[in-house]
């Protein structure tokens, strides 16, 4: 099986949740909006956030500024306020050095994943990106994992792996483009599901057990 491993990104090699309160927060005090306007925002991007979350904010709160102007400085707060541990940077760099090829495949605008990415100093450590916002496709759809293989220079065909924590979106979706997965334990896992190859409480795991694959 080829050294190619997968990550998601947020919830998986960073704590998006964290990142997201402290951002809007700061977004919030910077744009003096009602309490009103932050509880929507908090509400509303809570899974996903994209420029047209904040045409709707404009449309409901009657803002002056453009929906442009505050999805960049949401994006640019993100990527401030997201963090990635140094065991985590760690563990990836070994892969690396044990010639794994890593690739980042996660839902969300490409604009503010790469954002976050360059953030965290993840970027450096990975190889190719394939964001949902690229095609305009979500996980689990095939086509993401595809595109993922095809930005790290590898052919799908010949396997891999894919770590995340989404049941459906990560590891189901990993099934169908013929990988073995990894999860990160925590969300509920659906009716009929099938199981991931490996479950874990931490990304540090999955990836000692990738280190354990090259051995």
């Amino acid at each position: 099986m080829a050294r190619l491993a997968f990550f998601d990104l947020d919830g998986t090699l960073a704590d998006r949740q964290t990142a997201l309160s402290d951002a809007l927060t700061r977004l919030c005090r910077s744009r003096a909006l009602s309490p009103d306007a932050e509880q929507w925002l908090r509400t509303e991007l809570a899974n996903r956030a994209t420029v047209s979350d904040f045409a709707r904010l404009r449309e409901a709160f009657d803002l002056e500024p453009t929906a442009a102007d505050l999805w960049q400085e949401y994006v640019d707060l993100m990527a401030a306020a997201l963090t990635c541990r140094p065991e985590v940077l760690e563990g990836l760099a070994r892969l690396r050095a044990a010639a794994w090829t890593i690739g980042v495949i996660t839902n969300g605008a490409g604009d503010i994943q790469r954002a976050k990415l360059a953030g965290t100093g993840l970027a450096a450590l990975v190889d190719g990106v394939a964001a949902s916002g690229d095609l305009e496709i979500r996980k689990p759809d095939r086509r993401l994992f595809e595109l993922g293989a095809t930005r790290c220079g590898v052919s799908l065909a010949d396997g891999g792996w894919m770590v995340g924590d989404n049941p459906t979106g990560d590891i189901g979706g990993g099934h169908q483009a013929g990988l073995r997965t990894i999860w990160l334990r925590g969300r509920p896992w659906p009716d009929g599901l099938p199981a991931a190859h490996h479950v874990v409480d931490d990304v540090t795991d999955a990836i000692t057990i990738l280190l354990a694959e090259t051995e």
